[in-house]
C-alpha cells in the first residue's frame, strides 16, 4: 500500500467514524430517529470488519455496544477477531449465548482456536460439540498448542500435490476447487510417504509445459516451520524472505498445516503494541475507554516502582542540601544533567530492545554493543558538555561550574549507555520480556546517577 492509499485509507476510516458517532448520537436520544437507525445499518454492511474493528475502539463504552447491537450476526464473528483482546471482551460479555454461538459458528477451526481463550468455557463446548469430525480435530490441535507457538497459528487449509504428476494434471485438479485457500502462492508437493519434498508456486505452474512432470519445476529449498516453534521468529522469518505461506512440518517432516501472511503481520502488530506498552511499563494491552479502577489495576506496578525510584533520587539531593544552599546554580543546572542522561538512556534502550525482538542481537555481543555505546555517549558527552559548559560559564561567570558540567553530563551519558545495554540484556537472560519496564528503570538511573556525579562533582570541586 502506498503512502496515498494508507492516507485515503485513513481519511476514510475518519469520516466513517465521524459519521457512525453522528448516527450513534440520534440513536441515544430519548425518541430515536428511525431513519438514522436505517442508515446506521446501512454503513455497518458497506463496511469491512476490519474497519468496523476499527472504529468500535475509538468509541467509548456505550457508543460502542450500541454499535455493537446493531452489527448484522454474519459480521459478528469476523469482527471479533480483529479487535484487540481488551476491547474483545466488552462484546463479548455484551452479547447473549445465543448471539455468540451463532457468532463463533461461522468461524474456521483456526478462528475458533483464536477466540477460545476469551470466549465462555460452555460457548467453546457447544461449538465443539456441533463440528465436523475434521474439523473438531483441527480445534483441538490448535488448541493443544501454546498460543505464541506456530501450532497455535497454523492453518490446515491448504493444497498438496505428489511429485510424480505432470503440471496438467494439476492444473486440472486445481479446476475441481470451487475456491483455493486464502493466501494460496503455492502448492506443496509431497513424496510418497506424505513428507514434503518441495513446493510449486503457481506463477511457476502458470508458465510451465503442461507436459512437465512437477518434480521437475518445483523448487526444493524451502522454508518450512515445526509446530513448536515461536511464532515471532517465524514472523521474522516472513519478512526476511518474502513469504506469503510456509509449510509447518512434523519432526519426520510430514505435512500438517501452514503458515499464511495475515496471521504473521499479526504476531509483528501485537509484539510491536505489546513492545510498545511494556517499554512505558504498561501490564498489558488496554481499552482506551476501560472503566477507570480496570487502567489503574494495569498501571499501578510500575508507577509504584517509579515513586520508589523518584523517593531515592530525592534523597541523593537531599544528601547535598549544603552544596545546594551554598551555590543557588546547582539547583538551576542539575536536572539539565538528569535529563539529558534520560534522553541518551531511552535512545539506546529503544535501539537495544529492537535488535533483540529483531533477532539482530545475540547475548554475547552484549559486551561489544556497550564499547560502542560507550564511544558516542562520550563523544556527546563532550560536545554537548562543552556547550552547556560554556553558556553555565556565561551565565555565573565562575569557568569551574562549566567544567564540572562538562564531566557530569559526559559521566552521566556513559551511565545511561551503560544501564542501556546491561538492563534489556538482564531481562533477556533471566527469561523475562527485554522493554518490560526498561524505559522507568533507565530514567530512574539517570536521574539517580545524575544527580549524584553531577553534585558530588560541585561538592569536591567548587565548595
Amino acid at each position: 500500500m502506498t503512502v496515498v492509499e494508507k492516507k485515503q485509507t485513513a481519511e476514510r476510516l475518519s469520516e466513517s467514524l465521524a459519521e457512525l458517532q453522528r448516527l450513534i448520537a440520534l440513536l441515544e436520544q430519548s425518541s430515536p430517529d428511525g431513519a438514522a437507525l436505517q442508515i446506521l445499518q446501512q454503513r455497518l454492511q458497506a463496511l469491512h470488519p476490519a474497519d468496523i474493528a476499527t472504529i468500535l475502539e475509538a468509541l467509548p463504552l456505550a457508543g460502542r455496544l450500541l454499535l455493537w447491537a446493531h452489527v448484522t450476526p454474519q459480521q459478528n464473528g469476523p469482527i471479533l477477531l480483529e479487535v484487540s483482546s481488551a476491547v474483545r471482551g466488552t462484546l463479548i460479555d455484551a452479547m447473549p449465548a445465543e448471539a455468540l454461538l451463532t457468532a463463533v459458528r461461522q468461524l474456521h477451526a483456526d478462528g475458533l482456536a483464536e477466540l477460545a481463550a476469551d470466549l465462555p468455557r460452555q460457548v467453546v463446548y457447544e461449538v465443539m460439540g456441533q463440528l465436523e469430525e475434521h474439523a473438531r480435530s483441527q480445534l483441538l490441535s490448535a488448541l493443544s498448542y501454546p498460543e505464541d507457538s506456530i501450532g497455535a497459528l497454523m492453518d490446515a487449509a491448504l493444497v498438496k500435490i505428489r511429485a510424480d504428476v505432470s503440471c496438467e494434471v494439476v492444473l486440472r485438479y486445481l479446476r475441481r476447487f470451487d475456491a483455493l485457500p486464502h493466501q494460496t502462492d503455492k502448492i506443496f508437493v509431497l513424496d510418497a510417504n506424505e513428507t514434503l519434498c518441495g513446493v510449486l508456486p503457481l506463477r511457476s505452474l502458470l508458465v510451465a509445459d503442461s507436459d512437465a512432470m512437477v518434480a521437475e519445476v518445483m523448487a526444493t529449498e524451502v522454508v518450512s516451520f515445526l509446530p513448536d516453534d515461536d511464532a515471532h521468529d517465524a514472523a521474522l522469518a516472513f519478512e526476511r524472505y518474502d513469504l506469503v505461506s510456509a509449510p509447518v512440518v512434523d519432526e519426520r517432516g510430514r505435512l500438517i498445516g501452514r503458515l499464511t501472511v495475515d496471521e504473521m503481520v499479526d504476531v509483528m502488530r501485537e509484539e510491536s503494541d505489546s513492545e510498545v506498552l511494556n517499554l512505558a511499563g504498561l501490564k498489558e494491552e488496554e481499552d482506551l475507554f476501560a472503566p477507570v479502577m480496570a487502567s489503574v489495576k494495569n498501571r499501578w506496578a510500575w508507577l509504584a516502582i517509579n515513586l520508589g525510584t523518584a523517593f531515592v533520587a530525592s534523597r541523593v539531593i537531599g544528601s547535598f542540601e549544603q552544596s545546594i544552599s551554598q551555590l543557588v546554580a546547582l539547583a538551576a543546572l542539575m536536572p539539565i544533567v538528569a535529563g539529558i542522561g534520560g534522553n541518551a538512556g531511552n535512545q539506546t534502550i529503544t535501539m537495544i530492545v529492537r535488535a533483540l525482538a529483531m533477532g539482530h542481537m545475540q547475548p554475547g555481543q552484549a559486551w561489544r554493543l556497550w564499547r560502542k555505546e560507550l564511544g558516542v555517549s562520550i563523544i556527546n558527552g563532550l560536545i554537548w558538555g562543552s556547550a552547556i559548559g560554556l553558556i553555565a560559564w556565561a551565565l555565573y561567570g565562575r569557568l569551574s561550574l562549566g567544567l564540572v558540567m562538562l564531566a557530569a553530563m559526559t559521566l552521566n551519558l556513559m551511565l545511561a549507555a551503560s544501564m542501556g545495554v546491561l538492563i534489556p540484556s538482564l531481562m533477556q537472560r533471566r527469561g523475562r520480556d527485554p522493554a518490560l519496564g526498561s524505559s522507568v528503570l533507565i530514567t530512574a538511573c539517570t536521574d539517580s546517577g545524575g544527580f549524584f556525579i553531577f553534585l558530588g562533582l560541585a561538592t569536591i570541586f567548587l565548595l
